[in-house]
């Protein structure tokens, strides 16, 4: 069970405002740093996802981008939702934009991140009641002791990781593909998910 930190509104506000002044990681960021998260301690859902791309790192919020339109369209929520922060909580894996490698991907999330800050933020949303692990990164932090050994191992047994937990591919293009080899995800996985977001919010 994580710890739970009952603050007021001015030690939640000096938090997250030195989670957003965080440097740690600059000198291996090529556009600086940037930490994007959101989330208000009243949150009920919680989305731990990889890391921004440079959309989301241009604008500041959280899944401003075709991935997010899709992560929006598998809760079965609008952008108006999705966005308010008194329901929804966001934390990347790491807080920047980690950059490209040499074939054209984004790189893994920086390292450094959720040791430092994680555990810290996490204690200052007690509210939180469903954790949504988007994508590999999460998955594999977060749920260390599976018996899976693949991410779609991981998805297809969701059912073993709740009530605190519910594991989820990415929702990048290349999970197009993924869907279409694997029906069962919007038979199954996906009709519960949305029953689970929208009975709390």
């Amino acid at each position: 069970m994580r710890a739970r930190l009952d603050v007021g509104q001015d030690i939640f506000d000096r938090l997250m405002a030195e989670v957003r002044a965080c440097a740690v990681c600059a000198p291996s960021l090529p556009l600086g740093p940037r930490p994007v998260l959101r989330g208000l301690p009243s949150a009920r859902l919680l989305i731990i996802s990889q890391a921004p791309g440079t959309k989301v790192h241009e604008t500041g919020l959280s899944f401003n981008d075709r991935s997010g339109d899709r992560l929006r369209q598998w809760l079965g929520i609008g952008r108006d939702t999705f966005y308010d922060e008194r329901r929804i909580a966001i934390l990347p894996m790491g807080l920047c934009y980690p950059g490209r490698d040499a074939a054209g991907g984004d790189l893994p999330p920086r390292p450094e991140c959720a040791p430092l800050w994680h555990r810290r933020v996490l204690a200052a949303w007690p509210g939180i009641e469903l954790t949504l692990l988007v994508g590999s990164y999460a998955i594999d932090y977060y749920l260390r002791a599976r018996p899976q050994k693949s991410m779609t191992e991981t998805v297809r047994a969701w059912r073993d990781f709740l009530p605190a937990f519910l594991p989820l591919p990415h929702p990048s293009w290349r999970t197009t593909a993924w869907e279409t080899q694997n029906p069962w995800f919007a038979a199954e996985v996906l009709p519960e998910l949305q029953r689970r977001v929208h009975a709390l919010l």
